[in-house]
C-alpha cells in the first residue's frame, strides 16, 4: 500500500473534474478525496497498491486531459485512514 497526492493545475476547476475523479476512483480499489484548493488547483489523494494507483491516475489523467496543464505527482507513506473515495470541499 502506498499513498499518492497528485496537484493538478490548468482548468480544473468549475468543469466537474472532482466528480469525475470520484467516478473514476469507483471503477478501482483505492481511497482517498480530492479536493479544489483556493489557488485554482486541485489536489488528489489517493492510497492503495502501487499498481491500481497507477492504473487510477493514468485513467483520470487520460479523461482530463483537455483540462490539465500539469500534474505533479508525490508517492508517500499510506496511512489508511481513509474508507472510501469522497470529494471534500
Amino acid at each position: 500500500m502506498e499513498r499518492r497526492r497528485v496537484h493538478y493545475s490548468g482548468h480544473v476547476q468549475g468543469v466537474g473534474f472532482r466528480y469525475t475523479v470520484r467516478s473514476i476512483a469507483r471503477q478501482y480499489p483505492v481511497t482517498g478525496f480530492v479536493q479544489n484548493l483556493s489557488d485554482g488547483r486541485v489536489v488528489l489523494v489517493a492510497e492503495g497498491d502501487a499498481t491500481e494507483l497507477d492504473r487510477f491516475l493514468s485513467d483520470v489523467s487520460s479523461t482530463m486531459q483537455g483540462y490539465i496543464r500539469t500534474a505533479e505527482p508525490e508517492t508517500i507513506a499510506a496511512t489508511g485512514e481513509f474508507r472510501t473515495f469522497d470529494v471534500r470541499f
